[in-house]
């Protein structure tokens, strides 16, 4: 009789376990869907089946919705890179493919617009065709060695056009930079055929320079022979022979001092004519 009455005794407490179990089961259910949690660099937006999209975006943290009723759709607000090519032609009919490297974010306050217009794949959508765009308008107003010469300002152009035409998406651009920027190969090789032309000039340009110096220093060697021998003839009709006696005389020392220094033997004829200058001093 004794171990009836326990048996049924635990029964009776199994069966409340298994109901509070059921009912703390439940109520845990319900209290995980009415969480969801914001992460840093996320913002949510509120999908309310009778209100619809809300117009508040929700914060960072841990929230409460009403399941079923409420759906948070999660949106990634921090900056993003992307590449953005096109093949496009500049203003002298040169085709030319180009590359930008854009960062871009969603404008938070406009986040719940942008998710009822284009989704949580807003860049997606948006910026490679507004890219493409622009590069086109913008490279379109250069001619092909312009985009070389002035990439800084090229980027500048495309980066302000880019910004104003993506502010209409509730887009914002932080940054622009081009990163890539191709010819082709007809342009290519007119660039460097120009480049060998300008090389050849600047050789052609040095020879002709080259020659007018030689050419003043010619003529600065000539003058200066010609006063010298001036002088000569001059101081030779004033002193008579004894300027010529007197180079003689100095051309002898040195080469005699010259001649000093070797270790060769040599032997200089004792008579005959001067073998210096083949001048005969009794004349």
């Amino acid at each position: 009789m004794a171990q009836k009455e326990a048996a049924a005794a635990l029964a009776n407490l199994l069966s409340r376990v298994a109901r509070y179990s059921v009912i703390l089961g439940i109520g845990g259910s319900a209290l995980q869907s009415s969480l969801y949690t914001v992460d840093g660099g996320e913002r949510a937006v509120m999908y309310d089946r009778i209100q619809g999209v809300l117009d508040e975006p929700i914060g960072e943290g841990t929230h409460f919705r009403v399941p079923w009723f409420q759906t948070p759709n999660v949106m990634d607000i921090r900056t993003r890179p992307r590449s953005i090519s096109s093949v496009t032609g500049t203003k002298d009919l040169q085709m030319v493919n180009i590359t930008l490297r854009v960062l871009s974010k969603p404008d938070v306050e406009q986040l719940p617009r942008i998710f009822r217009n284009l989704g949580t794949d807003w860049d997606e959508r948006v910026l490679p065709s507004i890219g493409n765009e622009v590069l086109k308008a913008v490279v379109a107003q250069y001619q092909a060695e312009q985009l070389l010469t002035q990439r800084d300002q090229v980027s500048a152009a495309v980066r302000d056009s880019l910004m104003k035409r993506a502010s209409e998406f509730n887009i914002l651009v932080d940054d622009v930079a081009i990163t890539h920027l191709s010819f082709g190969t007809e342009f290519t090789k007119a660039v460097e055929s120009k480049q060998v032309a300008q090389q050849e000039a600047e050789r052609a340009r040095f020879v002709v320079m080259k020659a007018d110096q030689e050419r003043k220093a010619a003529v600065i060697r000539a003058e200066g022979e010609s006063e010298s021998a001036k002088l000569i003839s001059e101081a030779t009709k004033q002193a008579g022979m004894g300027l010529i006696e007197l180079r003689r005389i100095e051309a002898a020392r040195d080469i005699a001092g010259t001649l000093s220094k070797s270790r060769n033997v040599v032997y200089l004829p004792s008579g005959g004519p001067n073998m210096l200058l083949g001048i005969n001093p009794s004349q």
